[in-house]
């Protein structure tokens, strides 16, 4: 049986009452066991688990990594073209810094043996 995701999950609920449903009143839950009672509906025909949005997290058939991709896409135009981009440079960066240390490093060792120091 379905779990609903609603933006007014009470005002969901109360349309449920209306049709018919039994919600929130301790009804037997067979199939959504797991459903806070308070969100669940038992209909002639089956259950509804009602969630709000902010309720994504507790619900047991869909999860955030189903949601992700349709309410976050990483298919945006340019999306991952500026991800990847930024990637590459903070690469380059810690790159060119290491490179410059090492040059840096080495510098310092022949000036110390020049001067005669170690």
């Amino acid at each position: 049986m379905p779990e609903q995701i609603s933006k007014y999950p009470d005002v969901t609920l109360k349309i449920l009452k209306e049709a018919g449903a039994v919600c929130g009143q301790g009804a037997p839950q067979k199939i959504l066991t797991k459903c806070p009672a308070d969100r669940f509906c038992a209909l002639p025909t089956g259950e509804v688990c009602v969630y709000g949005v902010n309720e994504i997290p507790r619900m047991t058939q869909i999860s955030t990594r189903d949601l992700a991709p349709v309410v976050c896409p990483r298919a945006q135009p340019g999306g991952d073209a500026l991800a990847e981009a930024a990637a590459s440079l903070d690469g380059l960066v810690l790159g060119t810094v290491l490179v410059a240390g090492l040059t840096l490093g080495q510098a310092r060792r022949l000036l110390r043996r020049r001067r005669g120091g170690r």
